[in-house]
């Protein structure tokens, strides 16, 4: 048997109907469970896709993974069990999360148009849950609000909700109970509805990324998020992953790309592509008319908003990719961190620690420098900016990543290809020859203060 999926065998779960229940039943009954599959690593493992019975571009989830699915009597099932869950943030940080099948965010779901999609929600969490299909057409006692549309999910139950897929899009499902702490600890997923065939505002692409916005407030040292925090984050990531450990966007030269990012954070978040004009072609609210679209390099998302963009990757290179946030591009952020550019420090901070453990100044120079000190940091915690590239530290950490844009590569192949080798004469050098004479904006000497402007006449004029 995988080693990744295991059956329910224990008794007390919820009554399985094709409506939202509750209610005890005998064990031979949970076999009409669809097996849960779940991730053991918290790395990237490779999506499972089962024959669909209907063709479409699978989305690649940034370090994530699909859900597999089976098809009962013409409805697809799928099951999800809300639990706690371990996030490898990057290498050297593990965070103490909730998520969906040993991961946060949770797997992410793929129908075609017109299916009827049937979800077993199994809840391993301390308290009581629910789920809710954010930006579905659906019944609505289905849309799984606490109190509002249902009873919560006990501790140990398993509910089933059921609908179909109305319409195509990117969407996403998290809880509506107890919103804060669950949300804040990581409860969230993708669900990617395809259309059911040519559809006149949705183009075919050769790669489908997909990803969710997270912010968590972690101290340093620790594991488990504050979930009280409003504004104070410190930790900005990509699918519970931040640089260097989000994976790079990899395509072919000319491929045409489409990226759908979800925000589910408490800011908006300017997301901006280096060397490359996207169009934003879909919401939450569904596919953009080709003629409500104009060509950016940066498009804003807010708090529960979903944007699906798309290009031709015809740049060759390791392009950026990242919000434009700049406390965003950041690690472990420090928000009482003292400016102490132009100070010269030597070991004023480690003096200080002995009576402030903890404290950490701003570099003498700037922060770059911090991208290359060898600091001694707490257990489990990154540097502020990390990562290195071809070049040396890319002092960039949270939200960021790399589109890298290849010639050659096979329709499939997703793996990193290394740094980008520059062709001759293309990359920024050093230059030590004469220069051009510099413009400055010095003041005219023959220009007259405002006094002498304003000064009466001496001849009382």
């Amino acid at each position: 048997m995988n080693p990744r999926r295991t059956f329910l065998r224990s008794a007390g779960l919820a009554g399985l109907t094709s409506a939202v229940a509750a209610g005890t039943v005998p064990r031979v009954a949970l076999a009409r469970l669809p097996e849960p599959v779940l991730q053991a690593s918290p790395l990237t493992q490779a999506p499972l896709h089962p024959p669909t019975g209907r063709p479409y571009q699978p989305v690649v989830t940034l370090n994530g993974w699909t859900l597999p699915w089976r098809m009962n009597q013409g409805v697809k099932e799928f099951h999800l069990v809300a639990e706690p869950v371990l996030r490898e943030l990057a290498p050297g940080m593990t965070a103490r999360l909730w998520g969906y099948n040993g991961q946060s965010p949770g797997p992410t779901i793929e129908v075609v148009e017109g299916d009827r999609v049937r979800i077993f929600v199994t809840n391993r969490l301390p308290e009581v849950t629910s789920v809710h299909w954010h930006g579905q057409r659906l019944p609505c006692g289905m849309d799984g609000v606490t109190g509002l549309t249902q009873p919560p999910i006990g501790v140990g139950e398993t509910w089933v909700y059921e609908f179909e897929a109305r319409r195509p899009g990117t969407f996403m499902y998290h809880p509506h109970a107890d919103e804060m702490t669950q949300m804040a600890m990581g409860m969230m997923g993708l669900w990617i509805t395809h259309p059911k065939g040519t559809h006149p505002h949705i183009a075919s692409v050769q790669r489908d990324f997909a990803f969710l916005l997270g912010a968590y407030d972690i101290e340093p040292g620790a594991a488990t998020p504050q979930v009280n925090t409003m504004l104070d984050f410190n930790l900005w990531t990509w699918n519970s992953r931040v640089f260097p450990g989000i994976d790079p966007l990899v395509v072919r030269h000319n491929d045409r790309v489409r990226i759908r990012v979800g925000n589910l954070t408490m800011t908006n978040h300017p997301i901006h592509l280096h060397g490359h004009e996207f169009e934003v072609t879909g919401t939450d609210g569904g596919p953009v008319p080709p003629t409500a679209r104009w060509p950016e390099v940066t498009t804003d998302i807010a708090v529960g908003q979903m944007r699906q963009i798309e290009f031709l990757a015809n740049e060759e290179g390791d392009w950026a990719f990242h919000c434009h946030k700049s406390h965003h591009t950041m690690n472990a952020m420090g928000h009482g961190v003292p400016n102490m550019i132009g100070v010269a420090q030597q070991d004023l901070a480690k003096r200080i620690n002995q009576l402030v453990p903890g404290y950490m100044a701003m570099g003498e120079h700037g922060m770059h420098e911090m991208a290359e000190m060898d600091m001694e940091l707490p257990p489990n915690t990154l540097p502020m900016m990390t990562g290195q590239g071809p070049f040396g530290a890319i002092g960039m950490g949270g939200m960021f990543s790399t589109l890298k844009v290849r010639k050659g590569l096979a329709a499939n192949d997703y793996r990193d290809p290394g740094p980008f080798k520059h062709p001759p004469g293309t990359v920024a050098r050093p230059w030590t020859g004469p220069l051009p004479e510099t413009n400055t904006s010095a003041k005219p000497a023959a220009a007259p203060s405002s006094w002498e402007a304003r000064k009466p006449s001496r001849h009382g004029h």
